[in-house]
Parts: structure tokens; C-alpha cells; sequence
């Protein structure tokens, strides 16, 4: 019988943890801590690296233990590093945070989908992916929300609430209940699982070409809403109050990941892959376009939709090609792969705004071009399993 509380126990989680109170002015905490812009990238930096090291260890780890062991430990260190933020004076502070962040984040990779898929039917996963992920939003934008209205430059009090909201998180998270990877293949142990895993990943060339194509949306999402956006919204002439205003608004229509299902039955998987696909492409390609404050504001609209729609489906797809039962271990090695094409294109993408914020915007249309295209060449070989 499947554990359905874990569902709901989870999205409580998500909910908490999203819950960042200092979000909107996290760069302004650090700075106002004492440290540089420098120091901040350099801390992201030496975060990125140490993820990535961990993220197939912490698979193997997480399938030996459990996924519930993993959870509890990685909620409990989540709380832990929040006080550290919220204490933090200098450079070695913020640093240290981060390594705890590092460690958590790759230890929650593949864990949580795993609680997730092997907690619900299994011709509802795509809903269940859709809501946790909706919900993590809701909590930001209540945290947004809470910062703007009450708590305005009061930076450290952002900090304690955040703290607050994490460690309910971890207390909640004593009340998942272990699950069981239900194939029919023997798990197997350390090392050998790992380099099997690996190696049959490798030599599948089409889930190879699934992950770089996914890759690809997902990287042009995360850099041009993230980063690169605060540079067009100024070369559009927007002021910092309306850059804020937009901010929330971008991450309201996150929410909409949640119609993912709905849409999916009713147009076809690869149907609604492309709609998302071509959506994002010709939102980068306006972008580089424009000198308008509103095209930008709608594309970068379009674009958060394109990948909040798109990542219910990504991790349902993902989910059907694991093979093993060791979900989380199968799953961090996707994942790693995943991050992998993201230090490329990062590069390219600052390589080009720092030349003209119009050619990294252009540069992400060929991204989502060339990535649509290795789903489809993906999807010919393994139409069978969607």
C-alpha cells in the first residue's frame, strides 16, 4: 500500500523551505554583512563544484540508508545552515553556509522526486510533481510578500523567520514514512551499483540526448530569469521599484506549472513539449529584439511558463526511464549530468552579455531550438515508454 501521507507530508515541506524571507535581498544581507560582490560569486562558485562532486555519492548513499534517513538529515542540516545566515558576520560564515547548502541540495537530489513517485499512484505522478513544485513557489511569493509589506529593511528579522520556517520543515520531516523502490531488479551495493548505473547511463545515447535537450530549456530559464534579466529590464528603462514589482510577478505565473497535466493529456506529450519549446524560443528571440519594457516583461513571463509547464513533465519522463532500483542514486547521475551542460552554457551566456546582453538573449533561441530537437530525436526511439 502506498504511503500517501508522505505526499502531503511533503508538500508541507515544500511549502516551509520555500518560505525564504530574505530572498528578495539576499545579495543586499551579504553585502550589508561585510562581504563583496566578489566574495558572493566566489561563494556560489566553490557551491556549484562541491554539488556536483556530491551529487552521485550522495545517490549511492541515499538508496543504502533510505530515502527517509536522507530527507531527515538533509532538513535537519537545511535548519542548521539557515541560523548560520542568519549569524553570519563575514566571508568564512557565508561560506561555511553555503558548503551545508551544498551538501543538502545534492543530497535531496532525486531523494524527494523518489518519496514523491513511490508515495502516489502512478497515473498521477505529474500532478503530484506539479503541485510540490507550485508550492515551494507559493512559498516564496508568501515570503516576498511578508518581506515587502512587514518587515522591509529589517534584514536580520528576515533571516530569524527564515530560520523559523525551516526548522518546522524539519520537524515535520520525522513523519515520512520509509518507501520501497518496487522493481524487480536486486538492488545492489557501493561502488559496483554506482559504475553499473553509470555505465549503462553513458552508453544510453538517447537518455543522453533527453538530459541535454531538458537541459538546455531548463539552463536558458534559470540564467535569463534569474541573472540576465535585471540587465534587459534596465536597458529597457524600468526602475528598480518596477524590477521589484515584475519580480513577483514572474514568480506568481510559476504557479501555473500546475495546469501541466491537464494540458499534457489534451495535446500529446511531444505536442505540448514543442508548444513549450517553441514558446521559450521565440520569447529569447523577442528579447534580443527589443527595447520595450512591456515585450520584455511578456517574455520573460513566457519563458518562466515554458519551464514551469515543461518541469512536471521532465520528471515524470525521468522518472519512467529509471531501471534499477536504486532511484536515487540513477537519478543524481541525470542530474549531475544536467548540471554539467549547465557550467557550459553558463559561460557562453556571460561570454555573450558581456559583449551585448542582445546576443546572449539570441544565443537562448538556439538553445531551445537544438534543445527540442534532441527531445524529438529522443522521443523516436523511445516512443513505446511515454
Amino acid at each position: 500500500m502506498k504511503p500517501k501521507r508522505n505526499v502531503w507530508l511533503m508538500y508541507a515541506i515544500a511549502l516551509l523551505q520555500g518560505m525564504v524571507f530574505y530572498g528578495p535581498i539576499a545579495t543586499l544581507y551579504r553585502q550589508s554583512a561585510g562581504i563583496t560582490i566578489f566574495e558572493i560569486t566566489m561563494i556560489e562558485s566553490i557551491s556549484l563544484a562541491l554539488s556536483l562532486l556530491l551529487e552521485l555519492p550522495w545517490g549511492i548513499v541515499a538508496d543504502r540508508i533510505g530515502y527517509k534517513k536522507t530527507m531527515l538529515f538533509c532538513c535537519n542540516l537545511y535548519f542548521i545552515s539557515k541560523i548560520v545566515f542568519w549569524k553570519a558576520a563575514g566571508f568564512e560564515a557565508f561560506l561555511a553556509e553555503r558548503i551545508m547548502l551544498s551538501i543538502v541540495n545534492s543530497g535531496l537530489s532525486g531523494v524527494d522526486n523518489s518519496i514523491l513517485y513511490l508515495s502516489c499512484d502512478k497515473d498521477n505522478t505529474q500532478k503530484v510533481f506539479g503541485i510540490y513544485n507550485n508550492l515551494q513557489t507559493s512559498g516564496l511569493l508568501f515570503a516576498s510578500a511578508i518581506y515587502s509589506l512587514v518587515i522591509k529593511d529589517n534584514y536580520r528579522h528576515a533571516g530569524f523567520l527564515t530560520v523559523f520556517s525551516y526548522g518546522i520543515a524539519a520537524i515535520i520531516a520525522f513523519w515520512l514514512v520509509e518507501v520501497k523502490n518496487t522493481h524487480k531488479e536486486k538492488a545492489k551495493d557501493g561502488a559496483e551499483k554506482f559504475f553499473e548505473l553509470l555505465k549503462r547511463i553513458l552508453k544510453n545515447k538517447y537518455l543522453i540526448l533527453f538530459l541535454v535537450g531538458v537541459a538546455l530549456l531548463n539552463e536558458t530559464h534559470q540564467t535569463i530569469t534569474v541573472f540576465l534579466n535585471q540587465l534587459q529590464y534596465v536597458k529597457c528603462g524600468l526602475s528598480d521599484a518596477a524590477i521589484g514589482y515584475t519580480y513577483i510577478g514572474v514568480t506568481l505565473v510559476g504557479l501555473l506549472g500546475v495546469f501541466s497535466e491537464k494540458l499534457t493529456r489534451k495535446l500529446g506529450k511531444m505536442q505540448f513539449a514543442s508548444v513549450l519549446y517553441g514558446s521559450a524560443a521565440i520569447a529569447c528571440i523577442i528579447l534580443g529584439v527589443t527595447v520595450k519594457a512591456w515585450l520584455s516583461v511578456a517574455s520573460i513571463v513566457i519563458l518562466r511558463i515554458s519551464f514551469s509547464l515543461f518541469q512536471p513533465l521532465q520528471m515524470e519522463l525521468q522518472n519512467k526511464q529509471v531501471i534499477s532500483q536504486n532511484r536515487a542514486t540513477e537519478l543524481s547521475i541525470n542530474a549531475a549530468i544536467i548540471n554539467c551542460v549547465g557550467i557550459g552554457t553558463n559561460l557562453i551566456y556571460g561570454k555573450l552579455a558581456d559583449v551585448n546582453i542582445a546576443f546572449a538573449m539570441l544565443s537562448g533561441s538556439l538553445m531551445c531550438f537544438a534543445g527540442f530537437l534532441l527531445i524529438y530525436l529522443w522521443q523516436t526511439k523511445c516512443r513505446g515508454n511515454l
